[in-house]
C-alpha cells in the first residue's frame, strides 16, 4: 500500500522560501510519477509541479515556473518541493500525490493520481 506523508509547510512572509517533503513508502517508486497539489479555501485542487521517478522530467505550472523546483532522492524515497519568492496566492494545502506510470503523458491531471497524503498547510503572509 503506498503511503504518502507530507511534512514541510509553515508561515512564511512574501518573498521567503519553503521546503515540502513527501515521504513515499509501500512500493517501489521506479515506475511512478510524484506530484505536488495544492488547494487554496474556496477553490479547486490545482496542478503545481510533477517529476516522472525514472529519468526524472519535471513540469510545472505557469504560475510557480522559475520559482518552484520539484526533485527526489531516490535512496530515500523523498520527493520535495522548493519554493522560493513565495506569494500570498501561493497560501493553500500542498498535496503530494502518486500516479502510475513512467512518462510525462498527463502528469498534470489531477484524475492521473490515485494515491494522496493528506496534506501540509502553506500561508504566506504580506
Amino acid at each position: 500500500q503506498v503511503q504518502l506523508v507530507e511534512s514541510g509547510g509553515g508561515l512564511v512572509q512574501a518573498g521567503g522560501s519553503l521546503r515540502l517533503s513527501c515521504a513515499a513508502s509501500g512500493r517501489t517508486f521506479s515506475n511512478y510519477a510524484m506530484g505536488w497539489f495544492r488547494q487554496a479555501p474556496g477553490k479547486e485542487r490545482e496542478f503545481v509541479a510533477a517529476i516522472v521517478w525514472s529519468g526524472g522530467s519535471t513540469i510545472y505550472a505557469d504560475s510557480v515556473k522559475g520559482r518552484f523546483a520539484i526533485s527526489k532522492n531516490s535512496a530515500k524515497n523523498t520527493v520535495y518541493l522548493l519554493m522560493n519568492t513565495l506569494k500570498p496566492e501561493d497560501t493553500a494545502v500542498y498535496y503530494c500525490a502518486a500516479a502510475y506510470r513512467s512518462t510525462s503523458q498527463d502528469i498534470s491531471v489531477r484524475q492521473s493520481y490515485d494515491r494522496w497524503g493528506q496534506g501540509t498547510q502553506v500561508t504566506v503572509s504580506s
